[in-house]
Parts: structure tokens; C-alpha cells; sequence
């Protein structure tokens, strides 16, 4: 599925988390603003914003990645067209022309 930026987006965050299915995180609070997303913490102390449903939470605070998943956001200008490869909590995961991939949150882009 196609898409068109409609406005311009700059990634927030310059290490985003990242983890592998299995990989043990701990868990925050949940997002405000996105509910979808959970703050949770790597064993190697990166921290960020995961999907919530991604998870299987523990009984000590911590969670079971159920999925490989990253935070990597996108850098898009109103204009550029993407690819849309996967929905999430009111962001897409997008595919520039170029190759690059990240997260996109929904009201910058138009499908096309």
C-alpha cells in the first residue's frame, strides 16, 4: 500500500529501543498519548516506547518480547512517498524508495 507524507516528521529519539522475541525488557508506566506503547527498558539499559501487545508481562515487573521489534523512527518531508508495510497504535511502519524503514505516526501521511 502506498502513501504520501503530508507533512514533514523528524525522528525523536536518537538510540530507539530495539529488541529480539524472547528478549526479557522492564516494564514503565504506559504512553498517554499513545496507549498502545509502553515504557520498557533492554538488559542493556537502552530504553523507549514498545507495542504493549508485543509483550507477555511477568510476574517481577519485567516482560517476554513475544516479537523483534525496533523504535526506529523515519525521517520524511510533505511530498515523499512510502510504502506501508505495518499498522501499530497510530503509526505506520514505512519504506522509503531508498530502503530506509521506521515509523511514521498515521496523521503525516495520505494513502494513496
Amino acid at each position: 500500500m502506498q502513501a504520501r507524507i503530508v507533512r514533514d516528521y523528524r525522528t525523536q529519539y536518537a538510540n530507539p529501543i530495539q529488541f529480539a522475541q524472547s528478549e526479557l525488557v522492564t516494564l514503565g508506566e504506559r504512553d498517554t498519548e499513545w496507549p498502545a506503547f509502553i515504557w520498557a527498558v533492554t538488559v542493556d539499559g537502552n530504553a523507549g516506547w514498545a507495542p504493549f501487545d508485543w509483550l507477555k508481562p511477568l510476574d517481577d515487573g519485567r516482560a517476554e518480547a513475544l516479537r523483534d521489534y525496533s523504535a526506529q523512527e523515519l525521517d520524511v518531508d510533505a511530498g515523499d512517498d512510502v510504502t506501508l508495510l505495518h499498522a501499530l497504535g497510530g503509526w505506520w511502519w514505512c519504506e522509503r524508495a531508498d530502503g530506509r524503514c521506521g515509523w511514521v505516526p498515521m496523521e503525516h501521511l495520505e494513502r494513496t
